[in-house]
């Protein structure tokens, strides 16, 4: 099971960029599907993205309140994955936490075994 660690996140304005990023260490980092999630107060943990790699193939999938604005990234050679954030509203805000599980990519927050620490994103009007 990988440790992750996450980095990132702050205060920004409507309309800026962020980028998140989430180093893993204990693991085969290559073999892991990451993930992507946030959570708003009072509310459980929702899907924002993911990505595995097949060893030709990346394959990334996103919800559709991000879909166009965020994309997910990986560099296996750093064990590290990425979600850079553009074009933020306040509906954004959130803490984000990434997850990592072997395999395939899931949205279910149940599938994923691993999770950083969660960093808070806030984008104010």
């Amino acid at each position: 099971q990988v440790q992750l660690v996450q980095s990132g996140g702050g205060l920004v304005q409507t309309g800026d960029s962020l980028t998140l990023s989430c180093t893993a260490s204990g693991g085969h980092f290559g073999t892991y599907a990451m993930g992507w999630f946030r959570q708003f107060p009072g509310k459980e943990r929702e899907f924002v993205a993911a990505i595995s790699w097949s060893g030709l193939q990346i394959y990334d999938y996103y919800s559709d309140s991000v879909k166009g604005r965020f994309t997910i990234s990986r560099n296996n050679a750093k064990d590290t994955t990425y979600l850079q954030m553009n074009s933020l509203k306040p509906e954004d805000t959130a803490v984000y936490y990434c997850a990592g599980r072997p395999g395939g990519s899931r949205r279910r927050e149940s599938d994923y075994e691993s999770w950083g620490q969660g960093t808070q994103v806030t984008v104010s009007s």
